[in-house]
């Protein structure tokens, strides 16, 4: 179910940012990048644990990040980020052992993060945004 969820729920915010004209913001993408990263923080602040706090403090950087560079050179990082982000939250039990994330928490971000993925390369591979920011055109 969470799966689904996760899907569903990525597919229907990117089309609700395109509609709105929000997903055309080159902002937009690198920011969900950051936002998606530092849940696993605020469940390592339900743990109650700097250690944990520690490790999960070091993905947000590296999301953060790609998600910086998406923002300043492509947005093709922000595919890669959002796509290496599913990829550790099918291994991140295997990186933190963070006992404050829900069990359901990472087949639903992995879910999201593809999807969005897969959505956010949709818009670059047929021309409705732009992979890379004006000036460097």
């Amino acid at each position: 179910m969470a799966l689904i969820v996760g899907a569903l729920l990525a597919l229907a915010v990117g089309l609700l940012a395109t509609l709105a004209g929000l997903g055309r913001e080159r902002g937009f993408y690198p920011t969900i990048v950051i936002v998606i990263a530092s849940y696993y923080v605020l469940f390592a602040v339900q743990a109650r644990s700097p250690a944990i706090m520690a490790g999960e403090c070091a993905g947000l950087v590296l999301f953060a990040a790609l998600a910086l560079g998406a923002y300043r050179r492509t947005l093709w990082l922000a595919v890669a980020a959002l796509a290496g982000h599913g990829v550790f939250d099918f291994f991140h039990h295997q990186i933190v052992a963070n006992p404050g994330v829900p069990a359901w928490w990472p087949p639903f971000c992995l879910a999201y993060d593809v999807v969005a993925a897969g959505y956010l390369a949709w818009q670059l591979t047929g021309g409705k945004l732009r992979a890379t920011p004006l000036a460097d055109r």
